[in-house]
């Protein structure tokens, strides 16, 4: 049974909430590690470096994981391809032993089927 689509609006609407949840952890993430003092408008010039790498950091990891991700997911997929292919070989394959099975027993009745008159006397028999 498939899943119902979900209309481009509401799934853009989905992977926009998503990606700003990413960006609101990224910021607290990195704003918790690097961020020491809060008593000037401005970041210190080690907090401002500590921030860059932080978010560069977790920009390359994302970056890496959904090339990973993407490999893995092509070959899973080729799998599924693989197996639904020969699930459609194997299910062609029985029904054509069926059908051969059965016109073999087709024939078989019909050659054992001999057709025997009935007397015109016979009780249950109608004659014109």
């Amino acid at each position: 049974m498939r899943a119902p689509a979900v209309p481009y609006s509401s799934a853009f609407s989905l992977q926009f909430k998503d990606f700003l949840t990413l960006y609101n952890k990224v910021t607290e993430m990195c704003f918790s590690r690097c961020v020491d003092n809060l008593n000037e408008r401005n970041l210190a010039s080690h907090e401002d470096v500590c921030v860059d790498r932080c978010v560069t950091k977790f920009a390359r990891f994302n970056q890496n994981m959904m090339n990973f991700y993407v490999e893995v997911q092509t070959t899973i997929n080729a799998k599924r391809m693989e197996e639904v292919e020969e699930k459609a070989r194997v299910a062609a394959q029985q029904q054509k032993e069926e059908r051969q099975r059965e016109e073999q027993r087709l024939k078989e009745l019909a050659a054992t089927a001999v057709l025997t008159p009935v007397s015109p006397t016979a009780p249950g028999n109608l004659s014109i």
